[in-house]
């Protein structure tokens, strides 16, 4: 068994409350799933992230980054400590990314080949290869539930031609991915102990700000039978209302018994969204970033979504929590005046507290929308 995904209900809006059973446990979905790049979700321990969101159940997957475990401390490190499981003392299931973005992001630092991309290292400026098989290869030894295609991500804005020909290279880049990794998924020998489950490896749609391209794209990845299918290259400037069309039209073209992922969104407000939309899965860097900036999440009386700079001097004598309506451990303990005062003083328990608060609100924020799908 690698992985079973059962829709319990669907909404009329398209939203849909399902299970998603993985190697290393059961995931409610919709499902946000915190980033922990480098094998930690930024200022917040394990032991935290287990318990933090509705009734404690905490996060039920996280995500990790190929691009950054690969630089340091390496992948083979990473295989000899057991995989990244093991490695960061996580037993719950974990996707990892395929690190064609981060080698996107590279820009002047990177060279695209039809073979893969040379790039060098943020690090040191050493110089490196990724191909698809390399990129199995490396989330391989990672030993994640989920592994990611290896993909181009376009810049935007860019070109219907541009646009086209990136596509067509992300496309022989997933089949090639997935000939790499049928064949080589069986060398990771801690998936072998869990009676043979296995790893799983998603698509990536493509195909810019183009709605025939982005059809185009999902056709060709549903015609490889994965069991998953991502939805990538947006939020990277557009307009929010060119990231909804592109994920409303994507999503008519992927198969409904799958798990559908969005990559790399976004605030509270657009997560609840797509989730409305019929997404399952989401994930995004901002709840831990915002909060190391001071930017935490709160409701008003409407259950509208409000931004709080916490760094303002208004809060410097204000007693209440950060959101009265908030279940999180931070909202019960601690007042915006001592978050204010952590922040102004430089203190990194603000920024644990913060990042704490905010991740517990995308939960919730996912435990709302299930409650409403019902099932």
């Amino acid at each position: 068994m690698a992985l079973t995904f059962e829709i319990q209900k669907t909404a009329e809006s398209g939203g849909r409350r399902g299970a998603l059973t993985l190697p290393h446990g059961a995931v409610q979905t919709p499902v946000f799933m915190p980033v922990g790049t480098v094998a930690s979700v930024k200022a917040v321990e394990q032991g935290v992230l287990e318990r933090i969101g509705p009734d404690s159940r905490g996060a039920e997957i996280i995500l990790a980054n190929t691009y950054h475990l690969y630089l340091r401390p390496g992948h083979e490190l990473v295989r000899r400590m057991g995989g990244v499981h093991r490695f960061m003392s996580w037993e719950r299931p974990m996707l990892t990314d395929s690190g064609g973005f981060q080698v996107f992001s590279l820009s002047g630092l990177r060279k695209v080949t039809p073979e893969g991309v040379e790039f060098r290292s943020h690090l040191d400026g050493s110089k490196h290869f990724f191909s698809p098989e390399h990129s199995m290869d490396v989330q391989i030894a990672l030993g994640a539930d989920i592994a990611m295609v290896f993909d181009e991500c376009v810049e935007t804005p860019a070109t219907w031609e541009r646009t086209r020909e990136s596509m067509g290279l992300t496309h022989a880049w997933a089949q090639r991915s997935k000939d790499h990794f049928e064949s080589n998924m069986h060398l990771v020998p801690w998936f072998a102990e869990k009676d043979g489950q296995t790893q799983n490896l998603f698509g990536i749609v493509q195909g810019g700000m183009y709605v025939d391209l982005r059809k185009e794209s999902a056709e060709r990845l549903v015609e490889m039978d994965l069991p998953g299918y991502a939805i990538g290259g947006l939020a990277v400037g557009e307009p929010r209302e060119v990231t909804r069309e592109m994920i409303a039209r994507t999503l008519e073209w992927l198969p409904k018994d799958k798990p559908r992922y969005v990559m790399g969104v976004g605030y509270p407000d657009e997560i609840e969204e797509y989730a409305k939309m019929g997404v399952d899965m989401m994930d995004c860097v901002l709840p831990t970033r915002a909060g190391r900036h001071g930017l935490v999440f709160a409701r008003d009386a409407s259950g509208a979504v409000v931004r709080m700079n916490i760094k303002r001097k208004e809060y410097a004598e204000d007693s209440g929590p950060i959101d009265a309506a908030c279940g999180c451990m931070v909202c019960a303990r601690y007042t915006r005046a001592y978050l204010r005062h952590l922040f102004v003083a430089g203190e990194p328990l603000g920024l644990t507290l913060n990042s704490v608060h905010n991740l517990h609100f995308y939960l919730a924020t996912m435990d709302r929308v299930r409650a409403e799908v019902g099932g």
